[in-house]
C-alpha cells in the first residue's frame, strides 16, 4: 500500500464505515477491512479500477464525482475519504460539504502548489510548475482546482468545517521538523482530518 494511504489507514477506527472517494485499485479499503474490520464502500468512475476493486472484494461503485453524492443519505458514514483528488473534481467546495453531510468526518488529501519548488519554478521560467508532486504540464494535467495550505485552511474556515487534525509531509509522504517551521512554503502534501463546525 502506498505511503499516503497507510498514514490515511492509522486515523480510522476500527470497524468504521468508511466511504473512499476516487477509491482507485481499492488499495485503502483493502488494506481496511483487513486490519480493522471497517465496512466500506469505494467510489471510482475507471472500469479497469472498478474490477480489480471485485476481484479483491472491495465494495465499488461506479460513479463520478463531479454528479456529486446525492445518493447517499446523511450520516451514512463514519469517515469519507478522498486522497488526492479534491483538486481534479469541478466543484470542490460543493463536494467538501457533501463529504461532511454524508460523513460525521472526512480526510482530505492534495499536493500543495505553494511548495517552494513550484513557486521558484514559475518565478524563475514564468511556466507553469512541474514537479514530482505536481507531474503534469497544463496542457494535460488532471488537476483543474490547484491550491496551496493557505487557501485549503481558508475555504474550511469559509464553510466552518473543523480541522482536528493536519499533517504536512514531503515528497516521501514523511514529517520533518523543519516542514512545521513554514509548512505552506516546504511541505508537498497536506493530509487533513476534518470534522463538522463545533
Amino acid at each position: 500500500m502506498r505511503s499516503d494511504l497507510e498514514l490515511v489507514a492509522k486515523l480510522i477506527q476500527p470497524e468504521a464505515r468508511v466511504l473512499d472517494l476516487g477509491c482507485g485499485e481499492g488499495d485503502l479499503l483493502d488494506n481496511l477491512q483487513q486490519e480493522k474490520s471497517v465496512i466500506g464502500y469505494g467510489l471510482d468512475k475507471d472500469a479497469e479500477n472498478i474490477r480489480t476493486c471485485l476481484s479483491r472484494g472491495v465494495n465499488v461503485i461506479e460513479q463520478d464525482l463531479d454528479q456529486g453524492l446525492s445518493n447517499f443519505n446523511d450520516d451514512a458514514f463514519d469517515m469519507v475519504i478522498m486522497t488526492e483528488t479534491i483538486q481534479s473534481v469541478k466543484e470542490p467546495e460543493r463536494l467538501l460539504k457533501e463529504m461532511l453531510r454524508i460523513g460525521q468526518e472526512c480526510v482530505v488529501t492534495f499536493p500543495n502548489f505553494g511548495h517552494w519548488r513550484c513557486r521558484m519554478q514559475l518565478a524563475a521560467k514564468g511556466k507553469m510548475p512541474v514537479s514530482s508532486h505536481l507531474p503534469h504540464r497544463w496542457f494535460d494535467t488532471p488537476n483543474i482546482h490547484l491550491c496551496t495550505f493557505s487557501d485549503f485552511e481558508s475555504l474550511c474556515a469559509d464553510l466552518r468545517m473543523h480541522i482536528i487534525q493536519r499533517r504536512v509531509v514531503n515528497q516521501q509522504h514523511e514529517e520533518r521538523s523543519v516542514i512545521n517551521l513554514a509548512p505552506n512554503l516546504f511541505g508537498s502534501y497536506g493530509f487533513y482530518h476534518l470534522g463538522r463546525p463545533l
